[in-house]
């Protein structure tokens, strides 16, 4: 939309407040605020949320893998066969062999629910997840039939236990003997702490070496699954339809999105209806913009009669009123994105002051999964928020546009 020169002159003095204009100058200005708080919300919460959907993805499938080949009853004696199957089937990128059993852990007479998961050496050592995330310890401290395991945070907080200290594990499936099975207890030295950021396997998780694992669950040369991870995590069902078909009756595959269906399906349902939620106040925002022009209409009546009489066009009117509004929703816009990245930018802080000054826990671990405020911006989501808020502003300013360009100047100023 190109304006002439009166037509820049005149909608820049009527963004402006004339004498006896305050009234409207406000409005228009909580206009203009409005749509910077409903652009900077939507920002912030599609923001948050995609950081949420991001981080539980990552470090769940960097400790479970794209999908798992798990044998019946836990057990799969021939894995080795599977595992080359696996490793040979196209799209695969890595499979590692693995024991995941929960079992009960006790230190000083506390005593937790765990999750013990064994893994071969290297698998441990080249995890992302656990490598970028020691507390305290090293990984490299972890050999075979040494004795040594990795505990997580929270587990290790709720027990009191730090590196070097004796943790015993209690295995119910113990040996049998003419007394009833015996419960089988092994001590093992702590020699690592991690925190994932995940709430439920800080609390529970401990990595041990294969062998180790093995010999607590007396398994012998047995694992309990084979973790698989694929150059598309999307696509996963697809990729292991071969591998699916050579396993049948052996072992059955479960991928991401069947061992966490529930969860992100809640994620899926709750990031929409936000945004609807949240597009309503862009949209109350936009109505603001509505009045604020009419307003300005009114006030402005004999000044359009006046213009009109000089020669204004009626599309000369129609283009000053839409380019007041569409201004008044652009500063808006940008000023929304300059505050959601700035809250983006400090979010945690803002969340440690507010719990500061209410005294309430905000963010609860134990309930939110994640120990942090997540944030992941999409470009695409973004503008589309942008040009969504342009587009409220400039319908907004077709009724005030087209009601000015339909003055009719010797009705107004027949008076005068």
């Amino acid at each position: 939309m190109i304006l002439s020169r009166y037509e820049r002159m005149i909608a820049k003095r009527y963004l402006l407040p004339g004498k006896g204009e305050g009234f409207i100058f406000l409005v228009a200005g909580i206009s203009l605020a409005a749509v910077m708080l409903g652009v900077a919300a939507l920002i912030i919460v599609m923001s948050v949320m995609n950081g949420f959907r991001a981080e539980l993805f990552d470090k769940i499938v960097g400790l479970n893998g794209h999908a798992v080949v798990q044998g019946y009853g836990g057990r799969l004696p021939d894995w080795q066969s599977v595992l080359k199957q696996a490793k040979a089937t196209p799209g695969v990128t890595s499979a590692t062999p693995m024991i995941e059993q929960p079992l009960l852990a006790s230190f000083q007479g506390r005593v937790e629910a765990v999750l013990v998961r064994g893994m071969t050496l290297p698998d441990i050592r080249s995890n992302k997840t656990l490598k970028g995330k020691i507390v305290a310890g090293n990984l490299d401290s972890l050999t075979e039939n040494g004795g040594k395991i990795g505990i997580g945070s929270r587990l290790a907080e709720n027990l009191g236990v730090q590196v070097g200290d004796s943790l015993t594990i209690l295995n119910p499936a113990g040996r049998s003997t003419p007394f009833g099975t015996m419960p089988r207890q092994i001590s093992y030295q702590v020699s690592v702490i991690f925190e994932v950021g995940i709430y439920d396997y800080d609390k529970a998780l401990i990595v041990m070496p294969m062998a180790d694992a093995q010999t607590l669950l007396l398994l012998g040369d047995v694992v309990g699954m084979i973790e698989v991870e694929t150059v598309d995590a999307d696509r996963v069902g697809q990729i292991l339809e071969p591998l699916a078909a050579k396993v049948a009756g052996r072992a059955v595959i479960t991928d991401w999105r069947q061992m966490n269906a529930s969860l992100f399906e809640a994620l899926a349902v709750e990031r929409v209806a936000m945004f609807v939620v949240l597009s309503i106040i862009v949209l109350v925002a936009v109505f603001n913009i509505l009045s604020s022009l009419i307003m300005l209409v009114r006030a402005k009546t004999r000044d359009i009669a006046i213009l009109r009489t000089m020669g204004a066009s009626r599309a000369g009117l129609v283009k000053i009123f839409m380019t007041v509004g569409v201004t008044i929703g652009t500063l808006g816009m940008v000023a929304g994105l300059a505050l959601g990245f700035t809250f983006l930018f400090f979010r945690q802080s803002v969340v440690n002051a507010i719990q500061f000054i209410t005294g309430q826990n905000l963010w609860d671990p134990s309930i939110r999964f994640l120990t942090e405020l997540p944030s992941q911006p999409d470009p695409v989501e973004i503008a589309v928020i942008c040009v969504m808020a342009l587009i409220f502003s400039f319908l907004a300013t077709l009724y005030p546009a087209f009601k000015a360009a339909n003055t009719d100047p010797v009705q107004v100023l027949r008076y005068e």
